[in-house]
């Protein structure tokens, strides 16, 4: 997460012993999912980080543009339900494209390489776009 972020969270009451860092900030997970997460849902949905607001849209990068992929309904059960509704599809497809560009031009560049290096198998390429400007 940028540094913007994690001043945010800390701000809302996340403890700072909450996050960890292997590369790049992140919060820890509790299994599978964010310790954040909690009943099916975030327990801070108005401050999670900008990848966690991309939704089931995940990214790489490579020189000048962001490679967009949507994780597969294995993965995520709101992929299901965006296929399903192209408006809910695009909406979130917006979001997801302000997020991650939002988040690779804040990043440092060595943390944004550590996120690039995740392995995230079980997704499906959407698009490629400008890694800055631009609508989606």
């Amino acid at each position: 997460m940028t540094e913007p972020c994690y001043r945010r969270l800390v701000a809302a009451g996340i403890p700072p012993d909450s996050f960890e860092f292997s590369g790049y900030r992140r919060l820890k997970r509790n299994g599978r999912a964010c310790i954040l997460f909690a009943e099916n849902r975030c327990r801070f949905h108005g401050v999670k980080p900008e990848t966690c607001r991309a939704g089931p849209f995940t990214f790489d990068v490579h020189d000048g543009t962001i490679a967009l992929f949507l994780k597969k309904e294995e993965v995520c059960p709101l992929v299901r339900m965006l296929k399903d509704d192209p408006e809910a599809y695009r909406q979130q497809y917006v979001e997801a494209v302000r997020s991650i560009r939002a988040f690779v031009v804040q990043i440092p560049d060595d943390e944004l390489a550590a996120v690039c290096r995740v392995e995230e198998p079980d997704t499906e390429y959407v698009a490629t776009i400008p890694r800055t400007g631009g609508s989606p």
